[in-house]
């Protein structure tokens, strides 16, 4: 392959997209060509800025939690006849407060719905403006004028780069063709602090391509690895790793 064909493969290579040897003859390119790394490092903010877009939508079992509220609510029975002559007993003075109170109580009933749903419409709102957060410091990290680049092949053909910016203090982990893991499991990120583990995220289990910025600070860490953990994660590796990376000097 040429160099002329060599710098067609930017795209490629941020995508993932490219053969292993393709991959291994790109990035001994790349070393050796600015124009390349500076182009990979934008091309690789905007697929971050892509892959970490969130949308909100309504929790699932809201409308049975909402008529279940409802359902709990007491109705007034049918009014027989021994009932009608107790209300005419009563005067029509009783009706009103009858209504009042009926009025209270829906009001009451539909109050703490509404206020749920404000709660829910928050937590929603909240978890947006932290995924947008860590979208800007995602793209930040890939964008960075000291940010390196190293990859490499994974078990079962899936493959997986990490970008380390040291003036950041962050890394950004991107990984596709991911088997899924084992049923109650998830896959766990971390950093290798010269043979110490420290936890650095989870893997969102059902989605086989991810680009994700690595939890915590980079600080001394030389590599990163990746096991299979229970579902929530460990403070410390129980498996052994399906991936070890050095990050790049």
């Amino acid at each position: 392959m040429n160099t002329a064909d060599l710098h067609m493969l930017t795209g490629a290579y941020v995508l993932h997209a490219l053969s292993p040897e393709e991959h291994g003859e790109f990035e001994r390119h790349l070393r050796a060509c600015p124009s390349c790394a500076q182009e990979v490092r934008e091309l690789a903010a905007t697929a971050g800025k892509l892959a970490a877009a969130v949308e909100t939508t309504a929790p699932d079992g809201l409308k049975p939690r909402v008529m279940a509220r409802i359902a709990t609510e007491r109705q007034e029975p049918p009014v027989v006849a021994r009932q009608a002559r107790r209300v005419n007993r009563l005067g029509r003075r009783a009706v009103p407060r009858l209504v009042l109170a009926a009025c209270v109580a829906a009001a009451a009933a539909f109050g703490g719905i509404a206020l749920w749903q404000h709660q829910q419409a928050e937590d929603a709102r909240a978890q947006a403006q932290r995924a947008e957060q860590r979208a800007d410091e995602l793209t930040a990290v890939l964008a960075a004028p000291d940010a390196v680049v190293s990859g490499g092949e994974l078990a079962d053909g899936a493959r997986a780069t990490v970008v380390v910016s040291r003036s950041r203090n962050q890394a950004v982990f991107a990984a596709s063709g991911m088997p899924e893991p084992p049923a109650g499991s998830v896959y766990q990120l971390w950093y290798d602090d010269e043979g110490a583990m420290r936890p650095a995220g989870l893997m969102d289990p059902s989605q086989t391509a991810q680009v994700l910025l690595m939890d915590g600070p980079l600080d001394g860490a030389t590599g990163m690895g990746v096991t299979v953990e229970p579902a929530g994660g460990s403070p410390q590796p129980t498996s052994a790793p399906v991936a070890l990376m050095s990050f790049p000097a």
